[in-house]
């Protein structure tokens, strides 16, 4: 029997920021969370002015509300909202928060059983701990870029999906997890405390093994996994798209394991593969249980119909299902778009009773008469 999702009736407070904090909260939404964005004010928002999306395109199920935190009225409103709140995500760099007065001692005073999570991009503490920063420099000092890229090239950062959204965003989601599930037990929540740094650092645990191996044993660009090996890498086909190679079965490892036998080998691949069109090789490989794939572009998968899932199936309790247009097109969300609906949800609050708009953002009205 399928029941809600497992995330159902949890509060997340937002506060604005980039891609790895809003990834987070999608992650927590996508099973059925409740995500609230603290925007920054703007003139429109909270009217009937129309206001096109911020520039956060990771806001599936979210809605949101504006607020000028520096204000008394808009602090009062947030510091009385989390009273209320299972889960604050805070992107800043260390010191913003308590700067603004959030410091999370008092939070947890307020409330218990808040879980604080805040995502840096370097560690807390260390040479890099004030410095800005972004995914291609967490990356770089927590040592995994240096393994990234072919022989005698410069590193090589895939994007911004190694430090970003898997060592930051979906690391934090992870550690809100594991602090809702000490909450259980303890009755309390805590301060999660996540940076891209150390997230990207543990995914290459194996890597860091494997260079004392004879897997991974020489420079960037010349072992097994990274490239150096033919039998596991990218091969251009007679039409200019790729085929994704990995023929590590047991009749090939002595050959594989004879690295003067590399060159050679990959030289052949490369004019084999090129004899044929990418369609070609995914006919001759269709039916052998061969680890041989084509490179498919997004929008081939788009145009295919590709479905777009919950990142994890829950057999019980799955995620909620993701639309094919929200698969491959974000709508954004405008600052103060369906917050206040969330409010009402929430805590029962209304406007012109126990908030109101002002300047483009909202306060408390029992602030705004002190």
């Amino acid at each position: 029997m399928i029941s809600e999702p497992p995330l159902l009736g949890i509060r997340v407070v937002e506060l604005a920021g980039l891609a790895p904090a809003p990834f987070a909260s999608l992650l927590l939404a996508d099973y059925g969370a409740s995500v609230l964005r603290i925007d920054r004010p703007h003139p429109h928002a909270h009217s009937s002015e129309p206001l096109p999306p911020t520039n956060d395109l990771l806001a599936r199920r979210k809605s949101s509300i504006a607020l000028d935190l520096k204000s008394f009225g808009g602090y009062k409103l947030l510091t009385d909202l989390l009273k209320h709140a299972d889960v604050l995500i805070e992107p800043y760099r260390p010191g913003v928060l308590e700067s603004l007065g959030l410091n999370p001692t008092g939070l947890l005073a307020s409330n218990q059983r808040l879980i604080i999570a805040r995502l840096t991009g370097f560690r807390r503490d260390g040479e890099y701990a004030n410095k800005a920063g972004h995914d291609i420099n967490y990356l770089a000092v927590s040592g995994v870029l240096s393994l990234l890229g072919r022989k005698g090239e410069a590193p090589y950062a895939p994007a911004n999906i190694l430090a970003d959204f898997a060592g930051g965003g979906l690391m934090c989601a992870f550690g809100i997890l594991m602090a809702l599930f000490s909450r259980t037990h303890s009755g309390k929540g805590q301060v999660v405390e996540s940076n891209m740094v150390d997230g990207s650092a543990f995914l290459g645990t194996l890597m860091r093994y494997l260079i004392r191996t004879p897997l991974w044993d020489q420079p960037r660009g010349q072992n097994l996994l990274d490239g150096g090996c033919p039998w596991y890498d990218v091969y251009e086909c007679k039409d200019g798209k790729y085929m994704a190679v990995d023929l590590f079965e047991e009749q090939l490892i002595l050959q594989r394991d004879d690295r003067k036998t590399w060159p050679m080998v990959k030289r052949l691949f490369k004019r084999r593969f090129l004899e044929k069109t990418r369609q070609d090789w995914e006919t001759v490989f269709r039916d052998k249980d061969a680890c041989c794939t084509p490179v498919l572009g997004l929008e081939e998968l788009k145009n295919q119909g590709y479905e777009q899932r919950p990142a994890v199936r829950l057999m019980s309790t799955p995620g909620l299902k993701i639309s094919q247009k929200e698969a491959w097109v974000s709508s954004g969300l405008s600052p103060g778009a369906g917050g206040e609906k969330m409010l009402d949800d929430w805590v029962g609050w209304k406007r012109d009773r126990d908030y109101k708009a002002e300047n483009g953002s909202l306060i408390k009205i029992d602030a705004a008469k002190m």
